[in-house]
């Protein structure tokens, strides 16, 4: 099947490079000519474990071409993807200029039925104003084209986006036009092999599905870190509770790890848009306004557990910080709690040594200016050398089993600070060092 994918961001880029890799014939549309170029080379402008493969292969194969010209986008074929970015408005409502505008794109040119499917994350509504500004467009023109808009929202996990689009829980289509279901399960056929994962339903229903989802994943999180803050209060031991609760089967264990809070650019975006999109038809989402609460909080345990060990003395004092992404396996940055961390330790006059395995050069764009206050370590024994202790803030592989004499002799004080609680208290407290984690005893 023929099928265009305006957007080459992250949803764009495995969306198209996964279709193709299928069989299926798809181009990519995006206004950035330099992205562009650098993607028919075959390089791309995130981290994704396996997919500068899979779009290298794709493109070799001519399954997979990437383009600026819009003109040849909407005449590739019958199947439009929407998959721009929906930033955040002030007032936390996701931005929809980029998808109308493709919408408009598409309309200005389009000379035969067109399926527009919004494949960006958008709230409830959004495909309706893209058919009404397709119809706007058209009338415009003086035409009288059929078009039929759907939502198709993605549900996939950075750092895990391969094997989440391959094998997918859920694909989730909202149209109800027969038509459409047909393309729709023609287009997803050969990831339903093993059994139907196609859910149909109204487009307003699936658009609310993808905020539902990712708002309760969000709920999980911070109801564990509201949890976290109790038990340390209490002197009791989160991970007991964790693994109390995890093991009944209503409940079970994913999303329910605490720790420094969550970032990226789903969960902070969409419990922020969800909570707009009911306050628009004056409905007060307390619940929803409560979990991004604790998750803004949250962010800030870690700078108040090192102010607290220090006697609130940070001046001059120099820290190293493993884990800047958000979250392994990605360099996505996009409201990383690490941002928080350093932005509050430079304010009370630290210096941040930090090392992350893919996030190194995003760190750089997001803070070129930041000589004085920032070191990037080219490893993570290397980030420790002088500094008065040791912050954790992404749960990286490679961070889990580290040397403990070596980092007692590096450090100039033996204290961490782990957002993430990779490590036992007992066997922190039988090396000496002095280990801050969340919700947990110090041993």
């Amino acid at each position: 099947m023929k099928v265009t994918l305006y957007g080459s961001g992250y949803v764009g880029l495995v969306t198209g490079s996964l279709l193709a890799d299928v069989g299926n014939d798809v181009l990519c549309v995006d206004i950035d000519e330099k992205k562009v170029d650098d993607l028919n080379k075959g390089i791309i402008p995130i981290h994704e474990p396996g997919l500068d493969k899979i779009i290298k292969r794709n493109v070799e194969l001519g399954r997979l071409n990437f383009t600026t010209d819009m003109d040849r986008a909407v005449a590739h074929s019958e199947i439009q993807f929407i998959a721009v970015g929906t930033p955040p408005d002030e007032d936390g409502s996701a931005d929809l200029k980029h998808v109308l505008a493709v919408a408009g794109t598409i309309a200005e040119r389009m000379d035969s039925r067109k399926l527009v499917v919004t494949k960006s994350t958008v709230p409830v509504g959004t495909s309706d104003k893209v058919g009404a500004r397709i119809a706007e467009v058209l009338k415009e023109r003086g035409e009288d084209i059929e078009y039929v808009t759907i939502s198709n929202p993605e549900f996939l996990k950075e750092g895990a986006a391969i094997e989440d689009f391959r094998k997918p829980d859920r694909i989730v289509v909202g149209t109800e036009d027969e038509y459409a279901r047909e393309q729709m399960r023609k287009l997803y056929a050969p990831f339903c092999r093993n059994h139907d994962r196609l859910i149909f339903m109204d487009i307003r229903s699936s658009e609310l599905t993808k905020y539902a989802a990712n708002s309760m994943l969000a709920t999980k999180i911070s109801f564990m870190n509201e949890l976290s803050n109790l038990a340390d209060a209490l002197n009791a031991d989160i991970e007991n509770v964790r693994i109390g609760i995890g093991s009944d089967p209503r409940i079970g264990y994913s999303f329910i790890y605490p720790g420094c809070g969550y970032g990226g650019s789903c969960f902070p975006k969409d419990v922020k848009a969800l909570v707009a999109t009911a306050r628009e038809v004056g409905y007060k989402a307390e619940l929803l306004e409560s979990v991004e609460a604790v998750n803004e909080n949250q962010k800030h345990i870690l700078q108040s557990k090192v102010e607290k060990h220090f006697n609130g003395d940070l001046q001059g004092k120099t820290f190293a910080l493993w884990g800047l992404a958000f979250k392994p396996n990605t360099d996505d940055m996009r409201e990383a709690p690490s941002r928080v961390v350093m932005e509050g330790l430079w304010e009370r006059g630290a210096r941040i040594q930090a090392y992350d395995p893919v996030a190194m050069e995003e760190t750089r764009h997001l803070y070129p200016d930041h000589q004085d206050k920032l070191t990037l370590a080219d490893t993570a024994s290397d980030a420790l050398e002088g500094a008065d202790g040791l912050i954790i803030c992404t749960e990286w592989h490679e961070f889990r089993s580290p040397d403990w004499t070596a980092i007692k002799e590096k450090l100039v004080s033996p204290v961490i600070f782990d957002g993430r609680n990779l490590y036992e208290p007992k066997t922190l407290a039988e090396h000496g060092v002095s280990y801050y984690c969340i919700g947990r005893p110090r041993g």
